[in-house]
């Protein structure tokens, strides 16, 4: 490859080749015949809006997530084009670990993921962009995906349609794109992946169920549960609702808190509060803390990664062992499911070898000072060592620096 020829793609991939925007008319293709994620197709939906309201939930979403898109991305420097894939991923101007990150956090909510490639048909740019995964469903011929901003109020001439790489189709603005569909296998499920955590989601409504209920408690002042009963006379059943409902506005608080019983006026005044006293408090904490801990076995993750044991003392140990753990079983596999069709896609379109790209790890906290020299931690760790090695020479502290100034 010229030296002309690599200084033409670099200058063109930062200024073309923004998201595709309006409809695309498909040819025969229908646009509104897709394959239903989900019974009523919503079910994107249904795990955002869990996402959004699940605390415990969230956060493992997010630190797995998080985990899973590292520090940056590491690469050979014999390479000015991949360098600046790196660097500047699309015309919005996001690096390639904006874009990872963003389908990270898709993987760990929906098993699903899209990434839209662009370029043209000399191949003289790459650019790759998510797409937000709840947009998006697989036409029925399973080759094309069908792109609209709300599927609950679907309107064929608002979408999209791009065909599944390898596939380019060329666009009314010149480009050729393609959409790359990342997803969990799950068996009996050939069209979709399913949400690695599916067998927890009864667990993550319990989450949810439980701190709403005690929000309902502190919005009731944390009031009894009772029945009170009213003596009153009401001309008819409607006179006795309206009389009942207003009772609730003005003392019951949430409605269901007190329940208002109405009956007939008797001699004498009878009305009487019967409170219904409960002992759940207990029950309700070991039903939330069991949940927490079936969500997080779900996950496939652990509660140290995910701030859930820091009440209980803060065990450096035992991170950096989870993190081992997770790097080995989750993170590293994931990281390798994401690259494996970027390194792919630059290497066919670009003509450039990606096999050097990788995701750069860091444990969340540092076991060891940074002015150790790494023969002392190899020795530290029972590692073989040689303390006459140039390389074991280095301090942890410049092999860190190095990791950060390939961030930047």
């Amino acid at each position: 490859m010229s030296e002309q020829k690599t200084s033409m793609r670099i200058a063109v991939a930062s200024n073309r080749a923004e998201p595709l925007l309006g409809s695309v008319a498909g040819g025969a293709k229908s646009v509104d015949k897709v394959w239903h994620w989900g019974e009523d197709n919503m079910l994107p939906y249904a795990l955002s809006l869990m996402a959004r309201n699940a605390t415990a939930h969230r956060r493992i979403i997010n630190d797995k997530a998080d985990y899973i898109a590292g520090k940056g991305l590491t690469f050979s420097d014999a390479s000015p084009i991949l360098r600046h894939i790196v660097e500047h991923a699309n015309g919005s101007g996001e690096t390639l670990r904006n874009v990872i990150a963003q389908l990270a956090l898709d993987e760990a909510m929906f098993g699903n993921a899209f990434m839209e490639v662009v370029t043209d048909s000399h191949h003289s740019f790459l650019s790759l962009y998510h797409v937000d995964a709840s947009t998006c469903r697989l036409a029925r011929d399973s080759e094309h995906v069908v792109m609209h901003h709300d599927w609950s109020c679907f309107n064929a001439t608002e979408a999209r349609m791009l065909p599944l790489y390898p596939n380019f189709e060329q666009q009314e603005d010149g480009t050729l794109r393609a959409i790359v569909h990342y997803k969990d296998y799950e068996p009996m499920f050939s069209h979709y992946g399913v949400a690695p955590y599916i067998a927890g989601l009864n667990a993550a409504a319990i989450l949810y169920k439980s701190d709403k209920w005690n929000i309902l408690r502190l919005d009731n002042s944390f009031q009894l549960s009772g029945i009170m009963m009213l003596d009153g006379v009401a001309g008819s059943e409607a006179d006795a609702d309206r009389m009942v409902r207003m009772a609730e506005e003005r003392f019951a608080g949430n409605p269901g808190q007190v329940l208002f019983v109405l009956r007939d006026h008797a001699e004498g005044d009878s009305s009487q509060f019967i409170p219904i006293n409960t002992s759940s408090d207990g029950d309700w904490r070991s039903l939330h803390e069991q949940s927490e801990a079936d969500l997080v076995v779900a996950h496939s993750w652990f509660r140290s990664l995910s701030g859930l044991d820091y009440s209980s003392g803060f065990s450096t140990e035992r991170i950096l062992h989870e993190y081992e753990v997770a790097l080995n079983t989750v993170i590293l596999s994931e990281q390798e499911q994401l690259l494996e069709p970027i390194r792919a896609i630059v290497r066919s379109i670009l003509g450039v070898d990606a096999s050097s790209l990788a995701i750069i790890n860091r444990p969340p906290s540092r076991s060891k000072p940074l002015y150790m020299k790494v023969w002392e931690a190899r020795k530290a760790d029972g590692l073989d060592y040689d303390e006459n090695d140039p390389e074991q020479q280095l301090l942890l502290a410049q092999i860190t620096k190095y990791n950060i100034r390939s961030l930047e």
